[in-house]
Parts: structure tokens; C-alpha cells; sequence
């Protein structure tokens, strides 16, 4: 599921607000007897994290999906970027819906039903946690979000299925924290480095 941006946070009965986690989004494939597949939005797979995989598929049961992102948190359970990007710190899976269980394709049922589903099959563990949430107060959950130096919010429709309808934008919806100081120089990250000349 692709998140749509805006620019200011918004109030609204029909939206659950989520914290954005500053990570790499992935999906989680788990199945029988082998460690989960980590999968980017780009489709390639996190083979780097093979003892998150091993412990998450300890977590989880298989024939299941999960939605979520791969994190590093520091001691007051803020993500940070830089450890995660440059293999300095071992993440955790932050996840946040569940699209598959039990031989079931759950993309069709509301949002709500699915989060319900999601914190029934995830097991407590050290290495993956359920996202929490808050229902239609979207301005104050923002202030708050960025009281503490966070990325942002993610605003999703609490009835919407997993699919985007045709002629409508995502149900998801991105409001970011323009002062987040994780951000500045974050593309400095990913230039190439310039080729030497003979």
C-alpha cells in the first residue's frame, strides 16, 4: 500500500493515526519450518538480516504476511536511521497489518478488523512489536510526534481495505515533521561516491 503526502496533520473520525517509523518499509512472508522472507517495497530481499528473519519466523505463525517496516530504536523507542542503514545495530520489525493468514487473503476486510487479527498472531517477543495507534485526533497526535523528534504520522482510513479503489488515492496518508533533525543530510547518505579520474 503506497502512502499519498500532505502537508498538515488533520483531525477525523473515519482515521486511525499511526507514528511513521524511519526505517525500510517491508512485507514478511512466513512459512512453515524457515525463517521469514523480508521483502522492500522494490521487491528485493533483506537477506542481511538473517537473524532478525530466524527470530521473527519464532514470532509468527506461518502461512502468514505481515505489513511493517525494519527499525533501530534507541533507548526511549525512537527509531533511528543512520544505525539501520549502515548495519550498526540489529533492527526489529515495527508491524502494522497483516494481509495474509492461515491460508486467508484478509486484504478485503476494513482496516480495524485486520489490526484486531494482527495483535492475535503476533507473539511477544524482543524482535517485533504491533504498531499502536490513535482514533480521529490527528493534530494533537502530530504535536506530539514531533515534541519528540519523530518523523511523522501516517493517517489511514479505519474501514478501508488493503487495495487502492479505482480513481481514488491511497487510504494512507503521510504527514511529515518538517523540523525532524534525522532528515537533514539524509541524502548525503545515498550519493554515489565520485569515480576517480586516470
Amino acid at each position: 500500500m503506497p502512502l499519498a503526502r500532505v502537508a498538515e496533520p488533520f483531525d477525523d473520525p473515519d482515521c486511525i493515526f499511526e507514528l511513521k517509523a524511519d526505517g525500510f518499509r517491508a512485507l514478511a512472508y512466513f512459512e512453515r519450518g524457515k525463517p521469514a522472507r523480508l521483502i522492500s517495497r522494490r521487491g528485493i530481499d533483506y537477506r542481511s538480516y538473517g537473524a532478525l528473519a530466524a527470530e521473527l519466523a519464532k514470532a509468527v505463525p506461518p502461512n502468514t504476511i505481515l505489513d511493517g517496516e525494519l527499525v533501530v530504536l534507541d533507548g526511549d523507542g525512537r527509531s533511528q536511521f543512520e544505525p539501520l542503514l549502515r548495519r550498526r545495530a540489529q533492527p526489529v520489525f515495527c508491524a502494522f497489518d497483516i494481509l495474509w493468514s492461515n491460508g486467508d487473503d484478509l486484504r478485503d476486510m476494513p482496516l480495524l478488523a485486520r489490526k484486531s487479527l494482527l495483535r492475535g498472531v503476533v507473539r511477544r517477543s524482543d524482535h517485533v512489536f504491533v504498531a499502536d495507534h490513535v482514533v480521529g485526533q490527528g493534530v494533537d497526535f502530530f504535536r506530539a510526534v514531533c515534541e519528540r523528534d519523530c518523523e511523522g504520522i501516517v493517517a489511514k482510513l479505519a474501514a478501508s481495505p488493503y487495495r487502492l479503489l479505482p480513481g481514488k488515492r491511497s487510504p494512507w496518508i503521510k504527514v511529515r515533521n518538517a523540523e525532524y533533525t534525522q532528515m537533514s543530510g539524509r541524502f548525503d547518505y545515498f550519493q554515489r561516491r565520485p569515480q576517480r579520474t586516470a
